[in-house]
């Protein structure tokens, strides 16, 4: 049941699974909200879901009606960590890359940069040349975003008060160019939700330790990732913060690997996939005995009495 929200991949799907594949193996259905619904109230042997939370929750909340095993990749505010021992160039590079890839429209995309408040100037400056040169305000290399809601909901968080650079939009080509907030706090509606489209919030930290405790109270998100060229820093940020992926002076790599596991924590997710992981998620591993007749001891059958409670010592001693 892929998503209605872009049709014309959905009806893709269809016209390629109906082609090439017996549909007593593969079945595509199509349809909104009320074909999911039914979909999701059916006893399945296992239901696997990647969407939004809210939705996540309807979903595990129909499977559980018929205690079918769900495996739910979901979302969140994933951070990007850019301490101050960071190679700047290189980290605005990658998290504009991580970010803007199809209009950020990924869920494992950065949602919001946190800073080493000494580094934020310097950040910000790479920031931008790579902002210009991978996507220059008037090319044409940035997605559109989903749906006129999604737009919507997207430039609603727009706060024109924090925005640091250039940017244009447009209602009749759903088309949002990159967005730079700065100086956004935890507060601020941006922060409230996942964003899910080209709009990336800095915030900032003094101490790692503080960075640490913030992020610990916020929920879990789906990937985080940490830009340091210390080691120590690196660990620490990957023991003590508990997010379903993480990548280290990268973005979004982590879920290309087949052999890694990929899934959420939390509000962010349950279970995992890929490569063997998947299989082992659709799989049951079902255990058995087969038993000769050949031999067949009595000892093992009542009555039993002193005799065998003997030969039971004698045997285990």
């Amino acid at each position: 049941k892929p998503s209605e929200l872009p049709p014309h991949t959905e009806t893709l799907l269809k016209t390629l699974f109906d082609r090439y594949f017996d549909d007593r193996r593969v079945k595509v259905f199509t349809g909104g909200a009320d074909i999911a619904k039914t979909l999701t109230s059916l006893p399945f042997d296992h239901i696997f879901f990647t969407g939004s939370i809210e939705t996540g929750k309807k979903v595990y909340q129909a499977a559980a009606s018929n205690l079918v095993p769900v495996t739910l990749e979901l979302g969140g505010k994933s951070p990007a960590i850019v301490t101050k021992t960071a190679n700047l160039e290189v980290a605005a590079k990658r998290i504009v890359y991580g970010k803007f890839i199809n209009a950020g429209q990924t869920c494992i995309a950065p949602d919001y940069v946190y800073v080493d408040e000494g580094s934020k100037a310097g950040f910000i400056k790479a920031l931008k040349q790579a902002l210009e040169s991978m996507y220059p305000l008037n090319g044409e290399t940035l997605g559109t975003i989903v749906n006129q809601a999604h737009y919507e909901r997207i430039r609603a968080l727009i706060d024109d008060d924090l925005v640091i650079n250039d940017y244009e939009t447009s209602s009749e080509k759903r088309r949002i160019t990159p967005v730079i907030m700065d100086n956004v706090t935890f507060e601020h509606r941006v922060m409230q939700e996942e964003i899910f489209g080209p709009v990336l919030p800095i915030l900032t930290y003094k101490k790692h330790e503080e960075a640490i405790k913030t992020l610990n109270t916020l929920e879990k998100p789906l990937a985080m990732y940490v830009f340091s060229e210390n080691k120590k820093v690196q660990n620490w940020f990957l023991s003590e913060v508990s997010s379903g992926s993480a990548a280290v002076n990268d973005t979004i790599t982590q879920v290309a690997n087949p052999y890694l596991p990929f899934g959420g924590v939390g509000k962010s997710g349950i279970g995992n996939y890929h490569g063997k992981y998947s299989f082992d998620t659709f799989s049951h591993t079902k255990s058995y005995v087969r038993k000769s007749t050949h031999f067949d001891p009595p000892i093992v059958y009542p009555p039993y009495g002193k005799k065998q409670f003997k030969l039971i010592r004698r045997v285990f001693k």
